[in-house]
């Protein structure tokens, strides 16, 4: 790693702080922090069980997701070691499909340094990840926002982000990825934060009004 990461945010005091940037700048922030209230942290723990986590969750609900984990946790197949000695076998009795086996082992055979991940750039942090099989941009993404706290990361693939972008700039159609990457640029360097407060948005609006 040759870079070194920007803001981190570790406390709710560092996403008030982007979020109260973020009304500052855009009259509709500030409309959407009001009917919101404060935003979450969101911060959850780095290293290969969240990213063992995002491969479970692909394509399958979070129910699926969560009762596949509970089945290798109870075999001993949730942990870094054990899955990378593992047969695919093994792990395809606990639910994965072969190509969640599989990118699993390679995950846990490709020996990250998880902590020097800390260290790195945004730009670091994904480019290492996505040279995974099975990790795509938005996994990446996502990682670097939330277990690793990134201030500036945006996850413009994020489909509830597009579709709270959509309701709250009054779009005509839900903005594609790269339409919503370009939008982000206005939100730096708090796109992370603009990120929670899209995503407190998208619930509000479920509750009230359901999604088009």
């Amino acid at each position: 790693m040759t870079g070194a990461p920007g803001r981190i945010i570790e406390t709710e005091a560092h996403v008030a702080e982007g979020a109260a940037w973020l009304a500052a700048r855009d009259p509709r922030f500030a409309a959407l922090l009001e009917a919101t209230g404060p935003l979450p942290l969101r911060r959850r723990p780095d290293g290969f069980a969240a990213l063992f986590d995002a491969i479970l969750g692909q394509q399958v609900s979070t129910a699926s997701a969560a009762a596949i984990r509970l089945r290798l946790e109870a075999a001993g197949l949730f942990d870094e070691g054990p899955v990378a000695r593992a047969s695919e076998d093994a792990l395809r009795a606990c639910g994965l499909s072969r190509p969640k086996a599989r990118y699993a082992q390679a995950l846990a055979r490709a020996g990250l340094d998880y902590a020097a991940l800390r260290g790195a750039t945004d730009e670091e942090v994904v480019a290492t990840l996505v040279a995974l099989p099975g990790i795509g941009r938005w996994t990446a993404e996502i990682y670097a926002l939330i277990s690793l706290g990134r201030a500036d990361v945006f996850a413009p693939g994020d489909l509830a982000l597009q579709e709270a972008a959509r309701m709250l700039f009054d779009l005509p159609a839900r903005p594609s990825e790269r339409a919503l990457r370009a939008m982000a640029e206005d939100w730096r360097p708090w796109r992370a934060v603009a990120a929670r407060a899209l995503w407190a948005y998208y619930r509000l609006r479920q509750r009230r009004e359901g999604i088009r």
